[in-house]
C-alpha cells in the first residue's frame, strides 16, 4: 500500500490561515496521499466508504468527521457507498496557524492535545457531528476575519468533546516528510520566493551553504526526492492555485510557475497530481474559498 502513496502538494499558501473546499460528488477518486497541512474533512451520505488513516482501515457510516494531522497518509474510498450525492467539506489549515507560543497557553491546552492526537488521526463521535455540522456547512458563508474566528471555535469545541476516537497506532509515521532542518527550510523558502524563473541547484545549495553535489545528496537523504522534483512539487503547487483561482489558460499558468514546456507541465502534472491540469480544474468546479 504505502509504495503508491501521493505526496499532495495543496493550493494552501502561507498567506492563507485556511482554504474550505465543499462539493456533492458520486464517488471518491482521490489516492492515498499525504501533506504538510492540518486536514479537517466533514463527509455525509456516504456509508459503506473506506477510510484509511495510518494502517487503520475502517467503513464509514452517514456521519463522518475527521481531523487529519500532517504529513499522515489518509484517503477515502467509493467501496460500498452507493450514494449519488456524497457532500465533502475539506478544510485544510498550516501548522503555523497556532504558534508554539500560543499553544503552550492554558487556555489552548485542550486544542494542543487534539492537535498532538491528530498525527494519528481523529475521528469524531456522532453526537459531536451533530452538533457541529452545521457551523462547518455554514463556514464557507462568512468571510475575512470572522471566518477565522468561527474555525478556530469549531476546532475548539471539537478540542473539548467526548468520545474522540483515535485512528492510527502511535507507532506508524511518515518519517520520510520531517525535514527536522533548517538548510531545508531556506531552500524550500527559496525556491517558493522564485518559483516562476529559472533555478538552478548550485543556486539553491549556495543558499543552503553546501556544495553543490552535497545538497544534492543532503536533499534527497531528507525530502525522499531529488532537487528538481521538489522545485517542480512547488510549483505544481502554484500552479494548482491558479487553476483554481484564475480563468487564465493553462498554457499561462504554466509559464508563470516556471515551466518553459508546456508538454513537459502536462506530463508532470498528470504523474503528480493523476489527472491532466483540465480534469483538475473540472474536479475544482465546486465551492472553494480561501481565507
Amino acid at each position: 500500500m504505502l509504495t503508491n502513496v501521493i505526496r499532495e502538494i495543496t493550493p494552501l499558501t502561507q498567506s492563507d490561515c485556511f482554504t474550505l473546499f465543499s462539493r456533492v460528488k458520486k464517488k471518491f477518486d482521490f489516492p492515498l496521499h499525504y501533506h504538510e497541512e492540518y486536514e479537517l474533512n466533514l463527509i455525509l451520505n456516504a456509508k459503506g466508504a473506506k477510510r484509511i488513516v495510518g494502517d487503520h482501515i475502517d467503513l464509514i457510516d452517514d456521519l463522518e468527521l475527521v481531523l487529519i494531522g500532517p504529513n499522515q497518509y489518509h484517503a477515502w474510498f467509493t467501496h460500498q457507498a452507493e450514494s449519488e450525492e456524497i457532500t465533502e467539506v475539506t478544510i485544510q489549515f498550516n501548522k503555523d496557524l497556532f504558534s508554539d507560543n500560543l499553544l503552550k497557553k492554558n487556555q489552548l491546552s485542550f486544542v494542543r492535545n487534539m492537535l498532538e492526537r491528530s498525527q494519528r488521526g481523529i475521528l469524531f463521535s456522532k453526537s459531536t457531528i451533530q452538533r457541529l455540522k452545521p457551523r462547518i456547512l455554514e463556514l464557507s458563508q462568512k468571510s475575512g476575519f470572522d471566518s477565522v474566528l468561527e474555525l478556530l471555535s469549531i476546532l475548539h469545541d471539537l478540542s473539548i468533546s467526548r468520545n474522540m476516537q483515535t485512528l492510527s497506532d502511535a507507532t506508524f509515521n511518515n518519517e520520510q516528510s520531517n525535514y527536522n532542518s533548517r538548510r531545508i527550510e531556506k531552500a524550500f523558502e527559496y525556491m517558493n520566493a522564485n518559483f516562476n524563473r529559472e533555478i538552478s541547484l548550485a543556486e539553491v545549495a549556495k543558499i543552503a551553504n553546501m556544495p553543490e553535489a552535497s545538497f544534492s545528496r543532503f536533499i534527497k537523504k531528507r525530502t525522499g526526492i531529488t532537487f528538481i522534483d521538489s522545485l517542480n512539487e512547488i510549483r505544481l503547487g502554484h500552479a494548482s492555485r491558479l487553476l483554481i483561482d484564475t480563468t487564465q489558460t493553462i498554457a499561462e499558468i504554466a509559464y508563470k510557475c516556471g515551466f518553459n514546456n508546456i508538454s513537459h507541465f502536462n506530463r508532470i502534472f498528470k504523474r503528480k497530481k493523476m489527472c491532466t491540469p483540465k480534469e483538475f480544474r473540472e474536479n475544482y468546479s465546486g465551492s472553494r474559498i480561501f481565507v
